[in-house]
């Protein structure tokens, strides 16, 4: 392999373009030879055929120009971060964790690895194996499987089992570990400020289990491991210490590591970009993910070209990189399955999002024995639901309306929905106050009302009306430590679908809650070690 197509071979580029090809990606390909292509929701995805076609005219274009089989990738983590909005409504990591079940972490695995497949994508930017034991994360949250290290670590490598199972390469997520940070690294550096023996027992626990499980890829984070590298610590990406000294060598990783998206404002921007895609290089990343901007593809190839001229990359270390991602490329081949755009949502699949659900429904506390319901016919119920926001660019609950009201009327015919912002202002409360004043019953749903104070002070002054509030958190179970007087309380973990017929059926007494809760909340309820 020439050194111009060793160099492309380490880039992973996207587009914005949700086909046919266009002139920029020709004129990508030609240019730079890339490695791999990163599928975004916004940027590339409408549907299962038209992403089908896309992917199939990609690989196309790059058996044409003579290149290797692409490696095209995206997140479909399930649960907040689904890039294909049409896959099966999985959950999510953190509904997993609360049903304590290993066998469904991997039934999920195999659900997004074979939705992958049939769509011709061969990399899934999944699992997390962050331990969130932080409720101030900002990026983490639900994505992780929860706070117990021993417990993610088994239901990470299930579930990149059940990935690979159907050819589609897993990438184990985001390493040293992101699951106590207070900081989102797309916006800026986060450091994590831990000794070595603190890493060892909390964040190494679950990339050490989901290792053994031979993830195809695992993906570096932007985060300062200041036990490594000191009070100033660089981004993970960029230290050596991190990937060639830990990942590399103490725990003997020989696959394939990615970069986190390098557009992450942990990373320099603008011209100093060059200077850090050569710096991750040289710290043994393998695959660069770049984004869409033109100007950065550049950057990024012409400072690792210049750099192979120059020797700042030696031989040796082009090669291996360069004998990794051929392995993995030799691997995605062989492994390869065919599948029908018809399992994408089939009743099977449907079936293990349904099962996750319901078996992660967790009723937290029922202090006035509300529950099962039995309404009278004429009793009028208030559904409130706050209108999910993107709360970080790994989030696509934006483009999700929560069915709560739609599922509960499935049940009790006199029910009316009220959705209000993510951060009601005065005014907007206390509307809504006033308008919830003839309900006889109120179901209050919530979304990371524990670090949004507006909605949290909502549910307070709703609980102080005296109304019968049954208290549903949709995402993070830590909200109640914002309301601690919440008599009825229960987790879903998850706005999708599954999820809200899930917790309606359980109201009204059609399944038992048995979900565990995945994490402590804070001040109330420790988390369980078992």
């Amino acid at each position: 392999m020439d050194l111009q197509k060793t160099i492309g071979q380490r880039l992973s580029f996207a587009f914005h373009t949700k086909g046919p090809i266009t002139d920029e990606i020709i004129d990508a390909f030609k240019s730079y030879q890339p490695g791999g292509i990163t599928l975004f929701r916004s940027l590339n995805i409408e549907n299962a055929a038209q992403v089908k076609a896309f992917t199939s005219a990609l690989q196309d274009l790059a058996r044409q120009l003579g290149l290797p089989p692409l490696i095209i990738a995206t997140d479909q983590e399930g649960g907040q971060l689904m890039a294909f909005g049409d896959g099966t409504p999985l959950p999510g990591n953190m509904a997993i964790g609360a049903t304590r079940s290993v066998e469904l972490a991997k039934k999920a695995g195999e659900v997004l690895g074979r939705e992958m497949a049939a769509l011709g994508i061969n990399v899934d930017y999944a699992p997390c194996a962050d331990v969130n034991i932080n409720p101030m994360n900002p990026v983490v949250g639900v994505r992780s499987f929860g706070g117990d290290p021993t417990k993610v670590g088994e239901m990470a490598a299930a579930m990149i089992e059940g990935i690979q199972s159907q050819g589609v390469a897993a990438t184990v997520k985001h390493f040293p570990g992101h699951g106590d940070t207070t900081s989102d690294t797309h916006h800026g550096l986060s450091m994590l400020p831990h000794s070595p023996e603190r890493l060892n027992q909390v964040e190494l626990v679950p990339f050490r289990a989901a290792l053994k499980a031979n993830p195809k890829m695992v993906m570096i984070s932007h985060l300062g491991i200041t036990a490594l590298d000191g009070e100033n610590a660089p981004p993970a990406t960029l230290s050596r210490k991190v990937i060639d000294g830990l990942l590399r060598g103490e725990l003997g990783y020989d696959g394939v590591v990615i970069t986190d998206a390098m557009d992450m404002r942990a990373i320099r921007q603008g011209e100093a970009l060059g200077e850090d895609v050569l710096r991750a290089a040289q710290a043994g990343v393998d695959l660069l993910l770049m984004t869409s901007d033109p100007l950065d593809k550049k950057r990024a190839y012409d400072a690792l070209l210049n750099a192979a001229q120059s020797g700042g990359l030696s031989n040796a270390e082009l090669e291996s990189a360069q004998q990794r991602i051929q392995l993995l490329k030799a691997w995605l081949v062989e492994n390869q399955t065919t599948q029908d755009l018809s399992v994408i949502q089939s009743a099977e699949h449907q079936r293990v999002a349904d099962e996750i659900a319901e078996r992660s429904l967790t009723l937290v506390r029922d202090d006035r024995h509300l529950l099962p319901l039995a309404l009278d016919k004429e009793k009028r119920v208030a559904v409130i639901v706050p209108i999910p926001e993107d709360l970080t660019p790994a989030d696509t609950s934006s483009y999700i309306r929560p069915m709560l009201a739609d599922s509960i009327r499935a049940y009790h015919s006199h029910v009316d929905e009220i959705r209000i912002p993510y951060a009601p202002s005065l005014v907007q409360a206390s509307q809504v106050l006033e308008q919830v004043q003839g309900y006889d019953l109120i179901v209050m749903g919530t979304i990371n009302a524990y670090s949004e104070e507006s909605q949290a002070e909502f549910v307070r002054r709703l609980l102080a009306t005296g109304k019968e509030v049954i208290v549903i958190a949709m995402r993070l179970p830590y909200d109640l430590a914002n309301f601690p007087l919440a008599p009825t309380y229960i987790c879903t973990y998850s706005i999708l679908e599954p999820s809200m017929r899930a917790v309606a059926k359980a109201l009204f007494g059609g399944l038992k809650m048995t979900g565990r809760l995945p994490v402590g909340i804070p001040g109330l309820y420790p988390l369980e070690q078992s």
